[in-house]
């Protein structure tokens, strides 16, 4: 068949790939514009006129970042904050997607609803609620008081994702289980649990990138203690009201980036597969 026919038979599929192709570029610009700027040298980037390129890159911007003496100490405990927050909320919300789904019990479906009311909250109306909470419990200035709370957000996404998983595992094979010899925790473990893991490595993402990002509750929770502060408050270093250092926010921004693209790329083919169950669900 001649292509450009094919084309003219299907204007709606090219219109909606065209469609795809615009919402693609706009997303991506500002990532664009910030590695730019992350490599363009400092006059550049005080000039009045904004250019979307540079004949001279530099990497000034980033021996800045990374000669801070902090800076390691930041990334690292970004990372025990994310992994924390992943692990725990998807290890959790399995166990409770596995018991709302396969148990009957009183109030289960006034418990699903809470979890979907939880999910409409917006964080910033809990966050003074949960300071108080915090310093009552003694965890501010620490790691933990990241942690918990972002375990707790991110369980309602979690568990109404995951519950879809396991109520398309039928049954049957759980039943075949049983009468095979296998023990409830050995089904749970090794049965469903990999027949599931899909739909954990999606809720896995959200999570890990909702952690990682957060700048509201390092900045409401870590005070005085800066040494344990996460990445996003790395970006205070270089922004001074008087004179900011856009280059230095701007690759430090980069820096933050590149750990969400190479956990992204871990996980794309379990991703797509999961998002796909979560939308057939």
């Amino acid at each position: 068949m001649n292509p450009l026919r094919a084309l003219v038979r299907r204007p709606g599929r090219v219109a909606a790939e065209a469609s795809a192709l615009l919402v693609a570029v706009v997303v991506a610009f500002p990532l664009y514009w910030m590695v730019l700027s992350a490599f363009k040298p400092a006059g550049e980037i005080k000039s009045s006129e904004a250019r979307p390129w540079t004949l001279a890159p530099s990497l000034d911007s980033f021996r800045r970042v990374f000669g801070q003496q902090e800076f390691g100490r930041y990334f690292l405990n970004s990372l025990v904050v994310a992994g924390c927050v992943v692990i725990a909320s998807g290890l959790i919300a399995f166990l409770a997607a596995t018991a709302v789904t396969r148990f009957r019990f009183r109030l289960r479906t006034s418990l699903l609803v809470m979890f979907l009311i939880a999910q409409m909250v917006p964080v910033e109306a809990l966050t003074i609620p949960l300071f108080f909470l915090m310093r009552d419990a003694g965890q501010l200035n620490t790691l933990g008081s990241l942690i918990l709370p972002h375990i707790a957000f991110s369980l309602p996404f979690a568990i109404w994702m995951l519950r879809g998983f396991v109520k398309a595992v039928p049954e049957a094979l759980e039943e075949a289980a049983y009468i095979d010899g296998a023990t409830r925790a050995r089904f749970l473990w090794q049965i469903l649990f990999p027949l599931v893991l899909p739909g954990l490595v999606a809720t896995s993402v959200f999570s890990f990138i909702s952690a990682w990002n957060d700048f509201l509750f390092a900045k409401s929770f870590i005070i005085s203690d800066t040494s344990q502060s996460t990445l996003p408050m790395a970006l205070l270093v270089f922004y001074k009201p008087d004179d900011p250092d856009w280059g230095g926010v701007m690759a430090a921004s980069t820096v933050m980036t590149i750990p969400v693209l190479v956990f992204f790329v871990l996980v794309q083919r379990r991703l797509a597969s999961g998002l796909g169950g979560a939308v057939k669900d």
